[in-house]
């Protein structure tokens, strides 16, 4: 299978996201910061995501460091923002891939991808000419180029993305995206298109298919509710929802005002209703009250090192 995003062509003018920065990565930078050698700030077997990803034995989750956004808010903000994390050689990585495959989980999770796209799509190839194959999630904000999803599209089996905003202005705030909404659904659309509803195989896991998060901000509960009526008018109420509850004030929230609370029961409530009104079946709605796990809040995660993960 050939690579569509080779190195040689992409790095010297990266228009791999919605910013189109045009920059060579192999001298500078763009607005994600990233150069031309993957990054990663740790992985292994993650059981914090959707029952279908993580199963019994937990989803082959990769923490790529860098992303495209700015979010005030991001609980993974020491690799996302800090760019925090390993540089990894295209060897390294497929090691990676071979640690998860071992560990016996049950896909390839790749968290924030569109950066390394170059180097993920050939360690993928290098797998599978060695027939280990496993289902690969496209785990995104949603803020990704149809052209590249388009290129994409033989190697991503699940996009997992997010519809984070319904209004600009609050995108523009809180991640420097104001055309994030726009630029969200239709990536959304595009996914939908290739991969349709989620399949799962006779275990209930996941092989194939789109899921949509929508993350409930403190104080813009309507947005969710927007992007739950957006969907049931142009997706329709097949596509599996993840309505989370779990914000936390994380990174630059915690001293804005707005954003410097956890989401309550009564702002929650409406949107869960939404939800029901609207004929979304099949999906999952946190629990408010629920914590969520020291371990699996991101800023709490240690660095991993990869060498020593898999020599052991």
């Amino acid at each position: 299978m050939t690579n569509s995003f080779p190195p040689e062509t992409v790095f010297p003018a990266c228009r791999l996201c919605p910013r189109g920065c045009g920059v060579d990565r192999r001298q500078t930078s763009g607005f994600c910061r990233a150069g031309d050698r993957t990054r990663v700030y740790t992985f292994g077997p993650h059981h914090g995501e959707e029952p279908p990803f993580s199963g019994q034995h937990g989803s082959g989750t990769i923490f790529f460091s860098h992303c495209n956004m700015r979010c005030l808010y991001c609980q993974n903000y020491p690799w996302s923002q800090q760019c925090k994390g390993r540089t990894l050689s295209d060897e390294e990585l497929v090691c990676v891939l071979e640690e998860l495959y071992r560990r016996r989980c049950h896909n390839w999770n790749m968290v924030t991808p569109t950066p390394w796209l170059p180097h993920i799509v050939e360690a993928v190839d290098v797998m599978r000419r060695r027939n280990i194959r496993l289902p690969i999630i496209y785990n995104t904000s949603g803020y990704e180029s149809t052209a590249t999803l388009t290129a994409m599209h033989e190697w991503a089996d699940i996009y997992l993305t997010d519809l984070r905003y319904a209004d600009p202005r609050t995108a523009a705030e809180a991640s420097q995206a104001p055309d994030y909404v726009h630029i969200a659904r239709e990536a959304l659309l595009e996914m939908w298109r290739r991969k349709g509803p989620l399949q799962t195989d006779a275990d209930g896991i996941g092989v194939r298919g789109v899921v949509c998060r929508i993350l409930v901000l403190p104080g813009r509960a309507g947005e969710a509710i927007d992007s739950l009526q957006w969907l049931e008018r142009h997706v329709g109420t097949d596509i599996p929802v993840s309505l989370m509850a779990q914000y936390t004030p994380a990174w630059q929230a915690r001293q804005r005002r707005g954003w410097d609370r956890p989401l309550t029961i009564e702002e929650y409530r409406p949107v869960t209703d939404a939800m029901s009104e609207l004929g979304f079946t099949t999906g999952w709605m946190q629990d408010v009250a629920t914590d969520t796990p020291a371990p699996l809040i991101g800023y709490n995660m240690e660095a991993a090192e990869p060498a020593a993960l898999v020599a052991g």
